[in-house]
């Protein structure tokens, strides 16, 4: 399942302070509101999921928690003041400071169990592909549970056993003064548990490195950065402990017609002096697979720009599109034949200055600046 990262829907980067998290959020939420959009139902899934996103990340606990262990903190009731199972938040608070308060709940000093590691997979996309979503796979080489051993260590037949220097706590303490200095078995090496005769396959890791073959859903509307997590598809944990995830980091190909800016396209379309004083009609192919017909208004200027609502990025993990914007460059034709030039200087004998007003207006300012010289 595709998960949005909390930090992408804050538009804040993983190092930002609180105060920046909180400035973010306002603007979101002010944004999104369902006061301003009645009516809505993309404002509205926006406004709960930022909301969701900031209830988490302005909690130094909760954050903490996201931060090492994603989604992945907050399931199985782990929001819950009753949480009891693994991998609720209650547990994953403990995992990421219970060494600091005597190890385990009520100091109990259970063996700390230390997930995968999180990998980075960059991939790159086509502006079509980030317009209609991707399915694809890929493939990566990664450490897996070991078959062996089914993740154990411990050879077939035979199991791990708690370790005699810690009594399967994975910490020793030692007196200093009058300071209990507590750090991990140097027997076990933390994990509480001694294996006498190790998994051949995997020498007693529990993991050997494989190569995967993983499906990867992009959805409709991505950007640039923007992090597809796939949950446990990480670095798999020592001898069973949990995976970490697969962050794959999207990089979207420049276009050849258009730019980007959020969910609004923008591109810039010649157009000739004639159409331009004219009028007419412009055509662009979108990314949907249809062409908008802009109407140009006679007489034009370079640089105008048009909207055409409704034809830009889709909104991502929402509904609704952005609008497509066309800026217009009148062109001067280099190539007249004898004819266009003929007419040309007919209309040019017929010109009173009224034809362009800012022509005039300026050599009427620079004749007004120079008068008095």
């Amino acid at each position: 399942m595709t998960e949005v990262d909390y930090y992408e829907l804050l538009e804040c980067e993983r190092t930002a302070d609180a105060g920046t998290i909180k400035s973010s959020y306002r603007k979101l939420a002010m944004k999104y509101h369902p006061d301003k959009n009645a009516g809505c139902k993309d404002s509205e899934a926006k406004f709960k999921a930022v909301s969701e996103a900031y209830d988490c990340l302005k909690d130094p606990q909760k954050r903490a928690a996201y931060d090492r262990f994603g989604h992945a903190a907050f399931r199985n009731g782990g929001g819950g003041a009753g949480a009891q199972d693994f991998g609720g938040f209650s547990d994953i608070f403990e995992s990421v400071f219970g060494e600091f308060m005597g190890g385990g709940r009520g100091g109990g000093g259970r063996q700390q169990v230390r997930r995968g590691a999180d990998l980075r997979y960059d991939m790159e996309i086509t502006l079509e592909e980030a317009y209609h979503g991707k399915e694809t796979e890929i493939t990566v080489d990664i450490s897996a549970p070991c078959d062996g051993c089914q993740g154990t260590g411990a050879r077939p037949g035979t199991h791990a056993h708690a370790c005699t220097t810690c009594n399967g706590h994975g910490k020793v303490r030692a007196q200093q003064g009058f300071f209990v200095v507590e750090r991990a078995c140097p027997h076990c090496h933390g994990s509480g548990q001694v294996i006498s005769d190790p998994c051949p396959d995997c020498r007693g890791e529990g993991r050997v490195e494989k190569t995967k073959t993983l499906a990867v859903n992009v959805p409709p509307g991505v950007d640039e950065g923007t992090r597809v997590r796939l949950t446990g598809e990480g670095e798999a944990g020592a001898r069973g402990a949990p995976p970490g995830d697969l962050y794959i980091f999207l990089h979207v190909k420049r276009h050849a017609l258009f730019e980007r800016e959020g969910t609004t396209l923008f591109a810039r379309a010649p157009v000739s002096f004639t159409t331009a004083a004219l009028g007419g009609t412009l055509s662009i192919p979108g990314l949907d697979g249809k062409r908008h017909e802009v109407k140009i208004p006679a007489g034009i200027q370079s640089g105008k720009q048009l909207k055409q609502r409704g034809a830009g990025m889709p909104v991502l993990q929402g509904r609704g599109y952005g609008d497509l914007v066309i800026q217009v460059e009148v062109e001067t034709p280099t190539k007249l034949t004898t004819k266009q030039r003929a007419l040309l200087e007919e209309f040019r004998e017929t010109e009173t200055g009224e034809e362009c007003p800012q022509s005039q207006g300026f050599f009427s300012r620079l004749k007004t600046a120079f008068a008095g010289e």
